[in-house]
């Protein structure tokens, strides 16, 4: 699905949605009886008492209601975590980066392909992140998953990724995110065959589109580029798992028929796209490097104000007109933790190679980092003449909290352990009898 006539569109609207003419109730959610001998069901994602500016809550009108399943039963799975971890120790100073995991050769589904790197925070306090990486190359045919610890943000890099949700089908390309919240049920679909990406499990306060403050009204992500889909229903009663992710574990439970089985609904809170494309890049016209805060699509913000529970930032093609400036990312040591993944081309703070499309990084907080030796001296003698940067997509999940690796990942074959060499031939350029820059 690419077709925008699909979906409906504008972060945080109020929708209304029906596969069926007179699914929807009129006047009233609950009338004693609804159309087609449906069920109406609330669901919520905030506290009943929140100010409405941020009150999320949704009507569906579905064929059966969503307590009709058999008993959860605890389910294991190898790779997948939750924070806190208590399989290492302590998390690491360390400048960490590890190459594409591999596409597995056995049938492989979205849920047995999730891969556990880092986290903080913690699931159970509803604070902090998971950053999963996945590589599956099957279909979830009846499977179905739902996450209560927190909601999901999909950067595909290989591949597209289609979710059928309850409230109908999201399809995203290298290029674009889709957001699942909190509790809604989805199975993840693969048209292009085996595929490759980033999952970051929000475990704080929903995302949002950051305040533009200075910038003004317009700029940077535009509400009315992110797209809902349009109520579609499954109505088949062929046995299915559903596997909920609840307090940092999975959970697996029998049904007799498909949970998505949603024919109406209204509400502002859904799952939703967005194509990075889109994104109205806001970028220096005079000198120095921004900070990457300028390219935030989306936050999910945290007490005290202006400290991120996580913001969501990319590094898309953009022009370059400093002057007299290091164009590249300078070197530098955040507060923030930074996890950054490639979706495609190369990343101007990393020309030397090793950051390949795929791969991730993570430097946490107050870890130096920066741009390496190669780009160094490139960009120090570059003649700065505008120049337009494309062939490039980069993304980083960035936390308050320091982010902690997981066991698979500091074992993982992928962990570049000689990532810290790429600044081993910076030169020592100091002279003291030299006074102006050469």
């Amino acid at each position: 699905m690419t077709d925008n006539k699909q979906y409906m569109s504008g972060f945080g609207n109020e929708f209304a949605s029906e596969a069926l003419p007179g699914a929807l109730p009129e006047g009233r959610n609950t009338p004693q009886k609804v159309n087609y001998g449906l069920y109406a069901e609330q669901l919520t994602g905030s506290a009943f008492t929140a100010p409405r500016a941020g009150n999320k809550r949704t009507w569906l009108y579905r064929i059966r209601p969503s307590v009709m399943h058999k008993p959860y039963e605890p389910l294991k799975h190898k790779t997948l975590r939750s924070t806190p971890f208590n399989e290492i120790e302590n998390p690491t100073p360390n400048q960490l980066r590890w190459d594409p995991i591999e596409i597995p050769s056995k049938p492989t589904d979205f849920i047995d392909g999730l891969h556990t790197v880092a986290g903080n925070g913690s699931a159970d306090g509803w604070a902090g992140l998971g950053v999963h990486v996945y590589a599956a190359n099957t279909a979830m045919k009846n499977r179905f998953f739902y996450n209560a610890d927190g909601e999901m943000l999909f950067v595909p890099q290989m591949g597209a990724l289609t979710l059928r949700t309850e409230m109908g089908a999201l399809s995203a390309k290298p290029g674009e995110i889709a957001i699942v919240p909190r509790g809604i049920k989805f199975a993840a679909d693969f048209p292009d065959g085996p595929s490759r990406g980033y999952v970051c499990e929000n475990y704080g306060a929903p995302f949002q589109l950051p305040d533009l403050g200075p910038i003004g009204a317009n700029g940077l992500a535009n509400p009315r580029d992110f797209l809902y889909p349009f109520a579609a229903y499954e109505d088949t009663d062929v046995p299915c798992d559903l596997i909920g992710k609840f307090g940092g574990h999975l959970w697996r439970a029998e049904m007799d028929h498909s949970p998505l089985d949603v024919a109406a609904w209204h509400g502002n809170y859904a799952p939703y796209k967005y194509d990075l494309a889109k994104f109205n890049v806001i970028n220096t016209v005079s000198y120095d490097h921004l900070d990457p805060c300028i390219f935030t699509v989306l936050t999910s913000p945290s007490y005290p104000p202006g400290t991120a529970n996580i913001d969501f930032v990319i590094f898309p093609p953009r022009w370059m007109v400093a002057t007299d400036t290091f164009r590249p990312p300078y070197f530098h040591r955040n507060v923030m933790s930074e996890f950054m993944g490639m979706i495609h081309g190369v990343y101007d703070g990393k020309e030397g190679g090793g950051f390949e499309p795929g791969g991730c990084s993570l430097h946490n907080c107050m870890t130096a980092h920066g741009p390496d030796a190669n780009v160094f001296e490139k960009a120090s003698n570059a003649d700065l003449k505008p120049q337009y940067l494309d062939n490039t997509l980069a993304f980083m999940f960035e936390s308050r909290f320091m982010m902690r690796p997981t066991k698979y990942a500091m074992e993982s074959k992928g962990l570049q352990k000689d990532y810290y060499k790429c600044w081993a031939d910076l030169p020592k350029q100091f002279d003291r009898t030299k006074r102006k820059a050469a």
